[in-house]
């Protein structure tokens, strides 16, 4: 089964022509699948969730297969704006009107948890990855400003939450160096990175550990069953459990979590080199910036002092023909004086998100466990919800409960009318970021 989004854009198991892959550490590639293997955990997707599962798995002494279509990082986890950010994706207001406030402060305590974990593992395994603190949140409209503060204190005073703290509108646009924005919240316990070379470092740390890792080996058909089976084009592995870690390339594996994960791209420029002072005059403090847009624009600066601007989102298969130019008028109307900078890379990428923007948790056969839909938000909690799969797997479910209680209903229609109905609520979120 070749599936449309995970061969639609690039070359088959090659990365895409990115600042990120650009600037990879070295790392050895992985063999193809060829026959069959038996293993405890068959973990399927090598991006952040299915590369942090191998890892816990195999340190916890299971025996894992992990199959990955293109090359491990070569999907979201690879491309994102590399921004480990706090909380949930939803606020603790929405998520304690959701899910009551005994949950809402264990999820909070969980995305806490999340942050800690990417922390530990790039200094643990020294996974070289650029890894910085900082998130500035930004609002595009002066009447949020209140509202934000608000919440700051809320964190704070509620949630015990310090890192955070609120920042006014000259505090903002003196940070940033632009006038569109208005006041917001910087959050200091948040922290940005390169998130291929986080991926990668999984990669080799999971290997080290003794995980079987197969590149080039996409999933072509999932049997659940005692054992459960997973065919690829060249080999089959059974395995007792197996971890779903496909995200927004996921379709007919499980239609279940199809159902509730829709794959939509994204889009980020890197400019060139701007050097060091022009650099601080953009980004003063050398923070993460993320907006407060439906349809969010996210930057910051590389190791080398570009600036990296994701913004814009389609709906169909295909990326842009011209990503440079698709994204560069959204970098231009924060930053019109980088008007004259060469951008030198443009990239796009393929992520799930959900009718409510939360993860989807869940078990859709009783030996087959799934973490997607993060919807923008999974650097650090995708990498903590493969820790989580791996409890479960051993039946520590605590942390995999409280996050399968959050609601996620299907889409509309299914995955036939999912797309066309959610083009229309984008077109008028879109509309309702302008006005």
């Amino acid at each position: 089964m070749t599936r449309g989004f995970l061969f639609r854009n690039g070359t088959p198991g090659s990365y895409p022509d990115s600042y990120y892959a650009a600037t990879a550490n070295k790392v050895a590639p992985f063999p193809a699948l060829e026959g069959d293997a038996d293993c405890d955990v068959c973990i399927i997707g090598g991006g952040f969730t299915g590369l942090s599962a191998a890892l816990e798995l195999a340190e916890r002494g299971l025996d894992v297969v992990l199959l990955e279509a293109h090359r491990a990082g070569w999907g979201a986890s690879g491309r994102n704006g590399g921004q480990a950010g706090s909380g949930q994706r939803r606020d603790q207001d929405w998520l304690e009107r959701a899910v009551g406030r005994e949950d809402a402060h264990h999820l909070w305590d969980i995305a806490q948890q999340s942050k800690a974990l990417v922390k530990e593992r790039v200094a643990r395994h020294a996974i070289a990855c650029d890894l910085k603190p900082g998130i500035l949140h930004v609002n595009h409209k002066q009447r949020f400003v209140a509202d934000d503060h608000a919440y700051v204190e809320k964190l704070r005073s509620e949630y015990r939450y310090d890192d955070i703290r609120a920042v006014s509108d000259a505090e903002a646009r003196a940070m940033l160096g632009s006038t569109l924005y208005y006041g917001g919240s910087l959050d200091m316990g948040a922290a940005h990175l390169h998130p291929l070379n986080f991926a990668l470092g999984l990669a080799e740390a999971a290997r080290a550990a003794g995980a079987r890792i197969f590149e080039r080996s996409p999933a072509a058909d999932l049997s659940a069953g005692d054992p459960a089976s997973v065919r690829t084009a060249q080999g089959r592995v059974r395995a007792r459990f197996v971890i779903l870690a496909c995200n927004g390339y996921l379709d007919g594996l499980s239609p279940r979590v199809a159902a509730r994960v829709m794959p939509i791209n994204n889009f980020v420029i890197a400019t060139e080199p701007l050097g060091e002072d022009r650099a601080r005059q953009i980004i003063r403090d050398d923070v993460a910036v993320a907006d407060s847009k439906f349809v969010i624009n996210y930057f910051r600066l590389s190791a080398d002092r570009r600036l990296l601007f994701g913004g814009g989102e389609t709906y169909s298969y295909d990326f842009p023909e011209d990503i440079k130019a698709f994204v560069r008028p959204y970098m231009l109307r924060v930053y019109p004086q980088l008007a004259d900078a060469r951008i030198d890379y443009g990239w796009g990428g393929t992520l799930g998100i959900t009718m409510k923007r939360m993860p989807y948790f869940a078990r859709p056969a009783p030996n087959v466990l799934n973490a997607s839909g993060y919807s923008g938000h999974g650097v650090a909690l995708a990498t903590l919800a493969g820790q989580i799969l791996a409890e479960a797997v051993e039946g520590t479910l605590g942390r995999f409960d409280v996050m399968t209680r959050i609601p996620t209903r299907a889409f509309p229609g299914g995955t036939r009318l999912r797309g066309p109905l959610l083009v229309l609520a984008m077109l008028w979120y879109g509309l309702r970021d302008r006005l």
